[in-house]
């Protein structure tokens, strides 16, 4: 049997890295047929959005657009191991930038205390937004979707009518921008210089803190194994002993919490303030990205950097006269091909193994009597 259990952890690693490879196959023909179909060649395409990707200025805008997306990612998963889908992740981080925002431009404590503050903030807004939708699914029975689709509107006005002037908010840039006061120089997060090719957004350090912690809490903890236990079989877990409403709750509290760091990147490298233009749909973003990174810390990097590449490389084909809708196509047709990869070679490995399985059982069984005869 050792020798089996063998064979079958060899499979599964030879099958997880076939996953993403027929994926990736196949997202690069239907492209080329899609880019084929506008009358276009596909080669050139490729090519250019190869060699401009790589560009070092093109390196840091994604590595820091892959921060945010990183940071939606996790949030996203952490929902998605408990087998909740909390689609208000938009709602949750565009509210905790807001009032983490306002915090900041009225602190005039030391830098690095005021930034401190700054996260805690927007950490805990998103968590209390987010805990509501928990409140809701195990008081009430409400599902998630439902309710966290709801708190995503709400946020969206409760912003709208705070975002004024006269209320947490001033006219800027000669009455044109309605924003949040900025934040002080001294509660900016560091940059990384990179020389010409621009500089990296220190936010970078902790997105990855809180992938580690992520690793470490779901993988490595009893919490982490509860949460993990609940999402697969609430039963099973009830057996064992588990509040399931108590670890739905916090599932949601985490999840709101790391949505809560999403916007920090923007407001505390970039934009250090509010306003209107404040980027919207990072979580939507999110959750294409932890689909394609399988809820695993490594995958969902990766996909935050695909993400960040395509989005570069795509807009940069526009000015070479592809259509702009190139982008949503090829973003749509990867997490389709990985979605359909994975489930294609999840059965596959499943008969794989239960094939050989049977097929060792049987040889046992009928070496068994010989072996009786062998001591009579």
């Amino acid at each position: 049997m050792n020798k089996l259990t063998s064979r079958i952890d060899k499979e599964r690693l030879l099958l997880g890295i076939a996953a993403p490879l027929l994926a990736i196959v196949a997202a690069l023909l239907i492209t080329a047929l899609v880019i084929l179909a506008t009358g276009k060649n596909p080669g050139p395409a490729f090519s250019d959005m190869l060699t401009y990707g790589f560009a070092s200025d093109s390196q840091v805008y994604i590595l820091n657009k892959a921060t945010t997306y990183y940071l939606a990612g996790i949030s996203v998963a952490i929902g998605f191991r408990m087998n909740l889908f909390n689609i208000g992740v938009d709602g949750q981080y565009r509210l905790a930038a807001f009032f983490a925002a306002v915090l900041g431009g009225a602190l005039t404590l030391p830098g690095w205390l005021s930034m401190l503050l700054i996260l805690i903030c927007a950490m805990a807004t998103g968590a209390v937004w987010a805990a509501i939708a928990g409140v809701l699914k195990v008081t009430r029975g409400v599902s998630e979707v439902i309710s966290t689709i709801m708190l995503n509107s709400i946020a969206t006005a409760v912003i709208g009518y705070l975002l004024q002037p006269g209320k947490l908010a001033q006219l800027y840039q000669g009455g044109t921008v309605v924003a949040t006061k900025p934040l002080p120089s001294a509660s900016h997060f560091f940059l990384i210089d990179t020389g010409a090719s621009g500089e990296l957004d220190g936010f970078i350090v902790i997105a990855a803190i809180v992938g580690v912690a992520y690793w470490f809490v779901l993988g490595r903890t009893r919490f982490g194994y509860d949460l993990r236990t609940v999402g697969q079989s609430e039963s099973a877990a009830t057996a064992s002993g588990v509040s399931v409403k108590k670890m739905v709750v916090t599932s949601m509290i985490i999840s709101g919490a790391a949505a809560g760091l999403i916007g920090m990147p923007t407001l505390l490298n970039e934009s250090y303030q509010y306003s209107s233009d404040f980027p919207t749909g990072i979580a939507f973003t999110g959750i294409a990205i932890a689909l394609l990174g399988r809820n695993n810390p490594i995958g969902i990097a990766l996909g935050a950097l695909l993400w960040g590449f395509l989005e570069r490389t795509t807009n940069h084909l526009e000015f070479q006269g592809y259509d702009k809708e190139i982008l949503g196509v090829i973003q749509g047709v990867i997490v389709l091909c990985v979605v359909i990869a994975y489930e294609v070679v999840r059965r596959y490995g499943l008969k794989r193994q239960q094939h050989k399985v049977g097929a060792e059982l049987a040889a046992q069984a009928a070496a068994a009597p010989m072996k009786k005869q062998e001591v009579a």
